[in-house]
């Protein structure tokens, strides 16, 4: 069986994180959504996505298919329902599509070929609507993907120079991971520190918590759950239920919570968001579906930044505020909620950051990890330039 996951017609709603990427690589609890969907389906995936980031995530079409949205995370009661399905059949729940089942000519017809045989479902599972959704459901994330990892392994050991509170079941370490002289607390929520990673002296964490592999916790971290730190991310400060996707760093002190970061992204020392309106008012943000700003139905929502964005030192971000792909901002005063991707600037000014320069901080960052800005990527930036300057 060839599987697939594809990006719904809610994709907009998950903008500006996949102007980068398709939806099923969205991080949410330890793994990527593809990462999960491959875990229990115990085989690999390709990608219906938008034209324009096919040659990084191809397609691979065969003869029998089935498609899996990808906005929503795996169980294995789903698991067994979809691969149930028969040839011209489709999954759903209500009026939400799950999965279908094509041959490879029908592919280009779905999801809205009413030739196909519908199964309704009642089976319960989480999906990832909107940006928001990230965090708010990252502490079930977490939980679930804890149990997929780490059932039936043995946690390499932790050092007795750490201070433990609760079941020390809840913790994990992968091979290579290093904690030292840290106060864990996981009594909320298990902890996962990936293969390689560190956690430097006097970091206290508190569950849910995953730290990603060769990723870094800088000294005195102070880290509330639930917060994901992505592969290849260096973080210091004060966290509190925020995603990190991966290869971003906040390395000094500040403050960031219910938040999503992409990758590429770098805060400058002592830059801090508000999480929480001075009202207690429900938080609307910027919706690139609706062209305007929309009510996300949670008190507590902090910072959505797309890839390769950056922030200079004391930066101050308002509450529920959205920043697109490459931008700069720096300066005295709050900038607006709305940040369209390619600009840089302050609160008192901002402009279009020129493209040349954009592309010669992505490739000078990316080269630091040791990975290219291609012709792919710079393919994939060129396209997003033209595409959001309409925002600008």
């Amino acid at each position: 069986m060839n599987y697939i996951l594809f990006d719904s017609s809610r994709r907009k709603n998950l903008l500006p994180l996949v102007f980068t990427r398709p939806v099923a690589d969205i991080r949410i609890g330890i793994l990527t959504i593809r990462e999960k969907w491959e875990h229990y389906l115990e085989a690999e995936t390709s990608t219906l996505t938008e034209s324009y980031l096919s040659k990084k995530f191809p397609l691979r079409k065969e003869k029998d298919n089935l498609l899996i949205n990808a906005s929503i995370l795996p169980t294995d009661a789903l698991v067994k329902a979809i691969q149930l399905l028969k040839p011209g059949q489709s999954l759903s729940k209500d009026n939400f599509v799950v999965a279908l089942r094509l041959k490879a000519e029908d592919i280009d017809k779905m999801p809205g070929d009413k030739n196909l045989n519908e199964v309704q479902t009642k089976l319960e599972f989480l999906k990832v609507n909107n940006t928001w959704d990230i965090f708010a459901k990252n502490d079930q994330a977490i939980r679930e993907d804890f149990k997929l990892l780490t059932e039936g392994r043995k946690s390499a050991p932790l050092s007795e120079s750490n201070f433990v509170r609760g079941d020390k079941h809840n913790i994990f370490l992968e091979e290579g991971a290093t904690v030292e002289f840290a106060f864990i607390n996981a009594e909320n929520g298990p902890v996962y520190i990936g293969k390689n990673a560190e956690v430097m002296e006097g970091s206290k964490v508190r569950g849910p918590f995953s730290l990603g592999e060769h990723a870094t916790l800088k000294m005195d971290a102070k880290i509330y759950g639930a917060t994901t730190v992505g592969p290849h991310c260096k973080v210091g400060g004060e966290v509190n239920n925020t995603v990190f996707f991966g290869y971003s760093n906040k390395g000094h002190d500040g403050f960031l919570g219910n938040s999503v970061i992409g990758e590429w992204c770098n805060f400058g020392a002592d830059t801090n968001n508000s999480n929480l309106k001075n009202t207690y008012d429900i938080v609307r943000i910027w919706s690139y579906a609706e062209e305007t700003f929309v009510n996300t139905g949670l008190q507590f929502c902090g910072l959505i930044m797309g890839d390769h964005s950056k922030t200079a030192i004391n930066t101050m971000l308002n509450t529920g505020t959205v920043i697109g792909v490459s931008c700069n901002l720096y300066g005295s005063g709050f900038p607006r909620n709305f940040i369209p991707s390619f600009s840089w600037g302050s609160p008192l000014a901002m402009k279009e950051f020129n493209k040349n320069k954009a592309f010669e901080v992505a490739a000078a960052v990316m080269k630091r990890r040791g990975l290219p800005f291609d012709e792919t990527e710079q393919e994939i930036m060129e396209y997003l330039f033209l595409f959001t300057k309409k925002n600008r």
